[in-house]
């Protein structure tokens, strides 16, 4: 497979966005934002597309704005919100998928959770790593906007990522209504790594991520027509 490249405008800028086909015959399409720090082709973001295309899920990865211009400060977040839906804007022009996950990785997720808040018309809600918190930093909750959701979600965090406390996790969603599903990486931290005294290996860690979302996209992903 080989990659197809996109250059989107978003106000008077523009975006570079990218997309191999995951095989994938029943319109399932995910635009995959990534993390604060990273960009559309960091080693991460690379390792998680192979995985989920593989699993037949057709992945968009793009840059935020901020990176497109190498800079390394994110952008506020109705800024990476406005870049985000120039991309799900084009994705719909040029695959008109059947179903539509909006999602990313940590800050990525973040801005996908917060338009689905807004009621961003999406299938579904896809993260890895939501940031929750800062580090060292339990006070500030970004949890405000979870119970706005309405579509169903899968978030992956690992038991060591120091942005989720898994117990403030747990008490952030008791007042969500949708389905949400919560899958914890047993000893995996904010980038999924896991310490070799664990017994297993960070691909294995994707193989599990790969696995959950091939299920639960599998559970209500429109049916072929």
């Amino acid at each position: 497979m080989t990659d197809t490249s996109w250059s989107i405008p978003v106000g008077d800028e523009t975006t570079t966005a990218v997309y191999r086909a995951g095989g994938a015959d029943d319109g399932v399409v995910f635009v995959c934002a990534h993390g604060a720090g990273g960009r559309l082709n960091d080693k991460g973001m690379l390792a998680l597309a192979k995985e989920l295309e593989s699993r037949r899920l057709d992945v968009i990865r793009f840059n935020f704005l901020y990176r497109e211009k190498g800079s390394g400060r994110p952008d506020p977040m109705p800024r990476l919100e406005k870049c985000f839906e120039a991309v799900v804007a084009r994705v719909r022009e040029e695959l008109k998928p059947r179903t539509l996950i909006i999602g990313g990785r940590s800050m990525g997720g973040r801005a996908a959770s917060m338009l689905a808040a807004k009621g961003f018309d999406c299938d579904g809600l896809l993260m890895f790593a939501y940031p929750l918190h800062p580090p060292g930093q339990p006070e500030k909750l970004r949890d405000a906007h979870l119970p706005s959701i309405k579509v169903p979600v899968l978030c992956f965090n690992g038991t060591r990522d120091t942005f989720c406390t898994p117990e403030l996790m747990v008490k952030a969603l008791e007042p969500v209504k949708t389905k949400w599903e919560m899958h914890w990486l047993e000893g995996a931290d904010h980038s999924f790594h896991v310490l070799k005294s664990s017994g297993r290996t960070d691909a294995q860690v994707l193989e599990e991520v790969g696995t959950v979302t091939q299920a639960w996209v599998g559970s209500f992903a429109s049916p072929q027509r």
